[in-house]
């Protein structure tokens, strides 16, 4: 699969005249809880021809396709993407850090790292993740019946909360990482594992009724 959203990607930076400059699996294959039928979330980063930034008009700043095989492609052209960095925008972040990369251009890459350890906003990251665990407590787990990656939707942020307040840095992108670091041996990790272990064989529409008790 790798190989064929390479392609994808060649031949959208091709049919776009545009330099990809950075391309990520983002969603729950780089967060490490992908079902057997996840969708592949492709996030990206390019630039233009030099004549596209002559223009004194506003120009669209990204592109989105769906294509078939559920393969989800989204790129910020980068002016777009350097003032989302400039407010600490998580999502991009988790990008920077994604363990599944397509395209890189290292130069570009290791500069945005450099730059995101020091500009880096612990407030607004939390509010961002606190945000996203209330919004997905109230709108998914208040149900009968829940899609066990609902879980997950709810349990990444608060662990990504509770790194960001210990270690006052991003979050690791890696669900894994975050559990081994925030959640001791114990009752609550082991039916963490449990879930997990449910989640990677199933379904991404399966719903655990019993786990609401």
């Amino acid at each position: 699969m790798t190989t064929h959203i390479q392609s994808q990607l060649t031949q959208l930076a091709r049919a776009h005249d545009i330099k990809i400059l950075y391309a990520v699996e983002s969603g729950s294959r780089a967060w490490g809880f992908a079902s057997a039928n996840s969708d592949w979330d492709v996030r990206f980063i390019y630039i233009h021809r030099e004549d596209w930034y002559l223009s004194i008009d506003d120009k669209k700043d990204s592109i989105e396709i769906m294509l078939p095989d559920d393969l989800d492609l989204s790129g910020w052209e980068l002016r777009k993407a350097l003032r989302l960095f400039r407010k600490s925008n998580p999502p991009l972040l988790e990008w920077l850090n994604s363990p599944i990369v397509y395209l890189e251009d290292h130069d570009f890459t290791n500069q945005m790292r450099t730059a995101a350890r020091t500009f880096f906003n612990p407030k607004s990251c939390l509010y961002h993740y606190l945000s996203m665990a209330k919004g997905n407590f109230r709108e998914y787990l208040q149900r009968d019946t829940v899609k066990m990656k609902k879980y997950f939707y709810v349990l990444r942020p608060i662990l990504a909360c509770m790194w960001i307040e210990r270690t006052n840095t991003m979050a690791p992108t890696e669900f894994h990482k975050l559990l081994d670091a925030e959640v001791p041996a114990g009752n609550l990790r082991t039916e963490i594992d449990k879930l997990l272990a449910r989640k990677s064989v199933a379904k991404s529409w399966a719903k655990t009724p019993e786990l609401m008790h």
